[in-house]
């Protein structure tokens, strides 16, 4: 059967307080095409009591110290860069009810959704263009007393630890802290520009159309210690649960799809580089931007899919080990680290959301149940978190093989060993 949401209201959340007015800056990374997007994320909560009057207030508090994302994108004057006017104007907040139970939407689990993402994220009211718009949140009730709190914002204001440093701000405002525990700092100016000409899209190579199946997949932490156990016995180093379960991923899709021995596969993940510019950046964080440099690691497909999960996971920690050199490269415009690499079926895209603070967001009745990272990206993608409480590990939610694959990559997902 299907289930309706209905959207009760949706209003303009402003300042709850004074704030600065004028126009502010964006960094190189902020105004890179491909971040002119939104992030969608959807939390699932079991119970709470007038979450929607709850987080509205909290919205408005939140928006004192991170006043930038009450106004809007627009364009310098005089030289036409993307910028933040510090209007005021506010976010819009929809309130909304369904009329089911969680449980009667397997919590939000399934894939595809048995609710249509779009009735629980927010939207504007019709006629209201979103794309100069930062930041929108939609509260909805269910039947059993649970709700979800979904949001978009757009890349070019925050990257995925600024998003969560927000979300972590507004759910401490929402207990009833006074002031957020990380002061929010902007400083876009102070980020770095390489010696590189203007990037346009059209800089970037094509993206095949591939239709991914979904599915989560949990990683038991007893497996995890036992392979990097495993690595440090056999090389004499350490190696982390991210190195893991990155080689353990990328091999098992690269066993599923069976390219040619000769073909090249790649994983790629973006680094978070605020460590790279602690000259620039307060040594106290608050820094909410984009801050990251990208990683691509190749290899042919018959090694990746033929060697032990200790050399692969040596692949991924060799590739991470080399950041500071490449992002200083790349700052002084070195050719080899702004090309654009062939995008295939062969390509895979990791994003690491485990410290990001996604799953510690409390509005006062305990963390979410679950958390739905919603991505309709063309390229094969594994985004990961920690697994929710009472499980342990590693969650791999995954949209990367098409169906012919994908129980291979399932069942290679289930011999970490």
């Amino acid at each position: 059967m299907g289930f309706t949401v209905t959207k009760d209201s949706q209003t303009l959340v402003v300042p709850s307080g004074p704030t600065p007015s004028g126009c502010l800056p964006l960094s190189f990374f902020d105004r890179l095409p491909m971040v002119r997007m939104f992030g969608e994320m959807i939390h699932v909560f079991g119970h709470g009591v007038e979450p929607a009057r709850v987080i509205r207030e909290a919205v408005a508090k939140v928006l004192v110290p991170y006043y930038p994302v009450a106004g809007r994108l627009t364009e310098d004057t005089d030289d036409g860069l993307l910028q933040v006017a510090c209007t005021g104007e506010g976010v819009w907040f929809v309130e909304a009810s369904a009329d089911c139970s969680l449980e009667d939407v397997n919590y939000l689990r399934s894939k595809p959704l048995m609710i249509p993402k779009e009735e629980l994220l927010p939207s504007p009211p019709p006629g209201v263009d979103d794309k100069d718009l930062i930041f929108m949140i939609q509260v909805t009730q269910f039947k059993c007393g649970g709700f979800t709190v979904a949001h978009k914002n757009t890349h070019v204001v925050f990257d995925g630890i600024g998003t969560g440093q927000f979300i972590t701000a507004l759910s401490e405002l929402a207990r009833g802290l006074e002031q957020p525990t990380v002061k929010p700092v902007w400083c876009r100016e102070a980020i770095p520009t390489p010696n590189i000409p203007p990037i346009s899209m059209s800089d970037f190579p094509a993206i095949p159309s591939f239709v991914f199946e979904h599915r989560i997949l949990d990683i038991p932490l007893h497996d995890i210690k036992r392979a990097r156990s495993q690595f440090m016995e056999e090389t004499g180093l350490r190696c982390s649960v991210f190195d893991i379960v990155s080689a353990k991923t990328w091999q098992s899709r690269t066993r599923a799809i069976g390219l040619r021995p000769e073909a090249e596969v790649s994983v790629n993940f973006t680094a978070n580089i605020r460590q790279e510019l602690f000259k620039e950046l307060p040594a106290e964080g608050g820094y909410y931007g984009n801050c990251i440099h990208n990683i691509s690691i190749k290899a042919t497909s018959g090694r990746v899919a033929s060697e032990p999960l200790v050399e692969v996971t040596k692949l991924v920690k060799e590739g991470k080990e080399g950041l500071s050199s490449k992002f200083a490269k790349w700052l002084r415009g070195d050719p080899s680290e702004h090309k654009f690499g062939t995008i295939d079926y062969g390509t895979m895209c990791l994003t690491d959301l485990r410290r990001a603070g996604f799953l510690e967001a409390d509005y006062g009745w305990g963390t979410p149940n679950h958390v739905v990272p919603l991505n309709d990206s063309q390229i094969g993608m594994c985004i990961l978190i920690n697994s929710p409480p009472p499980m342990t590990g590693i969650r791999v939610m995954a949209s990367c093989v098409e169906k012919e694959h994908l129980d291979a990559f399932c069942h290679e997902m289930e011999k970490l060993n």
